[in-house]
This record gives structure tokens, C-alpha cells and sequence, in this order.
């Protein structure tokens, strides 16, 4: 239930929404209809607002907190402007393409209440038709870059070593520690998001959750998979009109996570490994999409070409 005025507020909700008005209404409705037993605020972070959108929206939804952006600030700062408006003991960071079908949120804060160590927790995704998703990853290494480069981690989806989605190949029944956990819900304690200063503002899409974890991580703090609940997550189907930002901020993402984390040796080896997966990609995708006919295969050919004239400016430099 919304918090009262009356009650401790335990958990701030956050949500950025950029002009998916409609897909962030089914997303808040699912909140309120499905998290019971549990005082929580929704503060909604609207990037470029539609005013006329906006004002329906929150006609409908008149419980919710909203911050207003004439420009689109990305994903880490719209959500670092909720952390600064949120009251709870607990920050949910929630994509609006999510949508709960139970008490999510209820049994992720009871499993943190009961443990002593500094957590961040993430559910299991699911895909509409209720398939899964992957949601929980090892950090980038040599090997594991390597394994996918060269498509090594589907040949051996379950061996740690080469492939950093290995969790996902697993039966799992209970909690187990992993590297970060998707962005879509991702659930910790607000003085220590706080501690942490957020997300970093020089991620602009993608890669926001994988740094603030790993952060986590570097100051004694785990993260953890809970597999015993879930939540839709709409996002993991790719459409087409996504594929050119959905491909070109993932590899900036990708490189922003090694100009930030490595140095030296690993530093080359990962920057060479990442252009030798695009450089691998490009003629096995035409090739498919020759032989199958097929649209997708071929622009995923053409959007792979795009990134080998895609590099971010090093912005992490001492």
C-alpha cells in the first residue's frame, strides 16, 4: 500500500519514464495491485515531458511523486534525481517496462531484513510469454569478454569460466551471490545507494547498474539473485526501431566499463577482444540473413558495421 502520514516509509520506488506514457501506467498499476503489507512511495522521473501525457497520467495516478525533465538526461541521472527525493529505508529501482504479478518487492525487503551483511538484491525476470530472461551476470573479464567474442559461452553456457550470463544456465532455487543484477529491479538500501553517490552520470544508457554494483562490491557489499520471485520485463524483447540505440549504447556502455575499471594489460586485452566480437559479427549476421532471408539477421549485420566508428572519450581518466 502507498504510504500514509501516519506510517514509516520503507521503500522508494523509482521510475524513468521517457514517452512510454501507457507502458508506465500498466507498470505503476501493477505496483498498487500486487505489493501488499509494505509502506512504499512511487517517485516518477519523467525525461523529456509531455505535458498533456503527463497531466493524464498523474490524473490517473495521483499518488505518485514526479520530477520533470525538458531534456532527456539518461537513464543514471533521471534516476539519481529520484534517489535525491527518496524517502524510504529502501531505493527499487524499476524500469516501466516491468510488471508485477506478486508481492515482488515484500519478499526481496524480508530477505534483506534478515541478513546482516550491506546487500543489493534482484528477482528473476521473465519475458511476456513467461519464458526467461537473463538477469543476472558475472562482471566483464578477459575470459569471459573472450568467451563471448568468439561465441565460446554458447557452446558452453554453463562453465563460469567463458561466459559471464552462466547463472542464467543454471537450476537455481536459492539465493546465490553474483556480479550485478539488470537494472529493470534492482532493490538496496538507500543510505548506501546514497554512500555511493548513485549511479554514475557518465553512463548515459546501460552499464549504470554493472558500475554501482561493482562499487557495492569494492566496499564489502554483495549482490544477490533471489530466483523464488519474479517480475515481466517487457524490454528483453528486442524491437527493430530500438536496435541501432539499444546497439550503439550497449558498446559505449561496454567501453566506459573498461576505460573505468581496468587498467594496463586488461585494459588492451579487453578493448581488443570487444572490436573482435564486432569485426566477428558483422559478415556471420549478412551471411544468415542472406541465406535465411531474413531482415533482423541483416541489420544486426548493419548495426554491428556502425560500431567499429564508435568509441566514447575517455572520461575516467586520473
Amino acid at each position: 500500500m502507498a504510504v500514509e502520514t501516519n506510517q514509516e516509509l520503507i521503500v522508494s520506488i523509482i521510475i524513468v519514464n521517457y514517452k512510454a506514457y501507457k507502458m508506465t501506467e500498466d507498470c505503476i498499476e501493477s505496483i498498487r495491485n500486487h505489493t501488499q503489507n509494505l509502506s512504499y512511495e512511487i517517485i516518477l522521473v519523467d525525461n523529456v515531458s509531455n505535458s498533456h501525457s503527463l497531466k493524464q497520467l498523474k490524473k490517473k495516478c495521483p499518488y505518485i511523486k514526479s520530477i520533470e525533465n525538458k531534456d532527456n538526461l539518461g537513464f543514471a541521472a533521471a534516476n539519481n534525481q529520484g534517489i535525491a527525493k527518496a524517502g524510504g529505508d529502501f531505493i527499487l529501482f524499476l524500469n516501466n517496462d516491468t510488471i508485477f504479478t506478486e508481492n515482488s518487492l515484500k519478499k526481496i525487503l524480508d530477505f534483506i531484513r534478515n541478513t546482516s551483511e550491506i546487500t543489493f538484491v534482484g528477482c528473476q525476470l521473465k519475458n511476456s510469454d513467461g519464458s526467461y530472461q537473463n538477469s543476472a551476470y558475472d562482471f566483464i573479464s578477459p575470459w569471459n569478454s573472450l568467451g563471448e567474442s568468439l561465441f565460446i559461452y554458447k557452446l558452453f553456457p554453463k562453465y563460469k569460466l567463458f561466459s559471464k550470463y552462466h547463472y542464467n544456465k543454471k537450476k537455481i532455487s536459492t539465493p546465490i551471490e553474483v556480479g550485478y543484477v539488470q537494472g529493470a529491479f534492482l532493490v538496496g538500501p538507500s543510505e548506501i545507494i546514497k554512500l555511493l553517490n548513485g549511479f554514475d552520470e557518465r553512463f548515459f544508457f546501460y552499464g549504470e547498474e554493472a558500475d554501482l554494483c561493482k562499487r557495492l562490491k569494492q566496499m564489502g557489499g554483495k549482490v544477490i539473485f533471489l530466483p523464488y520471485t519474479s517480475i515481466i520485463h517487457v524490454g528483453g524483447v528486442t524491437a527493430y526501431k530500438n536496435l541501432r540505440f539499444k546497439f550503439k549504447n550497449q558498446s559505449i556502455a561496454h567501453i566506459q566499463l573498461i576505460q573505468k575499471h581496468f587498467h594496463g594489460i586488461n585494459f588492451l586485452v579487453l578493448h581488443f577482444l570487444h572490436y573482435l566480437g564486432i569485426i566477428i559479427r558483422i559478415p556471420i549476421y549478412f551471411i544468415s540473413g542472406i541465406l535465411m532471408f531474413n531482415k533482423f539477421q541483416l541489420l544486426k549485420s548493419i548495426n554491428y558495421l556502425r560500431l567499429l566508428f564508435v568509441y566514447p572519450k575517455n572520461q575516467f581518466n586520473k
